[in-house]
């Protein structure tokens, strides 16, 4: 079989869908996976070897995009996100079992659909996503070799926090409780690192200029596959619900991670993909307490001298 599974939108979007990538390839390796994603995810799709082939959703000349497509004679697709333009665009490839989720109006150009009402949240997201291989695999299992990606890379002593906001994310620490935070190791034996992605210029100019502690900042320069790596080789991961805090889990590093107070932006939607060991979720609402930061500077502190 020729297989085509789209997911063409953001970062941590695409991470959750993975799953279902490796699931379908290690029980079923002669079956030809191809991915369907955004620009941000294109080459970062490319290094990962359970997927055979990447294929553009150039969103700017989608004529080219439903050429490609055209032109690898799919058997199947399964659609982890939709909308009206992908529905379209899968629709007129002639793809003959076209699989998604049955939400919104985009449905009517799938022929294969199921209900998963992800708005009950019963399941994370990844989970959710998994499910959607069963509609053309029913013996499918729904299990992954851990971890999710495997990178030849030597854990640090390194604890690396990453302020920014973005996806699903509406809750964080603020950025002068980041600062708190890895003030409060920067004595032990664990280098301290600031991450920063391309929107995130405002949080690394006001970290750069409150910074009265050895630490370590790093811009977005590198390619997502290289900062998959940099997350491999930590010790902790400390964030908000976002991107890189998914591609963490991934690599199944130890994640504290912050999470909005409502549940389509909880941990019980959103959860990474490393082991359960590993995470430690935060629910932190727009008013927070001195309390709740003080719950998490204890977490992190047991988890350094544990480690």
């Amino acid at each position: 079989m020729n297989l085509l599974i789209s997911r063409h939108d953001k970062i941590g979007d695409f991470v959750v869908t993975l799953p279902l990538f490796k699931a379908i390839k290690e029980q079923f390796p002669k079956i030809n996976i191809t991915a369907l994603v955004s620009k941000i995810n294109f080459d970062f799709a490319k290094e990962i070897d359970f997927i055979d082939d990447v294929i553009l959703y150039d969103k700017e000349n989608l004529d080219i995009t439903l050429e490609q497509i055209k032109s690898r004679k799919f058997d199947a697709s399964i659609s982890a996100y939709i909308d009206m333009t992908l529905g379209k665009l899968l629709f007129k490839s002639g793809i003959k079992k076209r699989v998604a989720p049955a939400t919104k109006i985009a449905q009517i150009f799938f022929n294969k659909t199921i209900k998963q009402r992800r708005s009950k949240v019963e399941k994370t997201e990844w989970q959710y996503n998994l499910d959607l291989g069963l509609k053309l695999f029913p013996t499918l299992k729904l299990d992954f070799s851990r971890p999710l990606l495997h990178l030849e890379t030597k854990k640090e002593k390194k604890v690396i926090f990453h302020p920014g906001f973005g996806g699903s994310s509406d809750g964080n620490i603020s950025l002068d409780d980041y600062l708190r935070l890895a003030k409060s190791i920067c004595n032990s034996e664990y280098e301290v690192v600031f991450t920063f992605g391309p929107d995130d210029s405002k949080s690394k100019d006001y970290i750069s200029n409150h910074l009265d502690f050895d630490a370590k900042l790093i811009d977005s320069k590198m390619s997502l596959f290289e900062f998959t790596s940099l997350l491999s080789s930590c010790y902790l991961f400390v964030s908000t619900s976002t991107g890189p805090m998914h591609l963490a889990g991934a690599v199944n590093t130890k994640t504290i991670s912050f999470f909005g107070d409502s549940l389509f932006a909880s941990s019980k939607r959103w959860a990474t993909i490393n082991g359960e060991k590993n995470q430690h979720n935060f629910t932190v609402s727009e008013d927070y307490s001195n309390t709740k930061y003080q719950e998490i500077e204890k977490v992190l502190g047991k988890l350094l001298e544990n480690e």
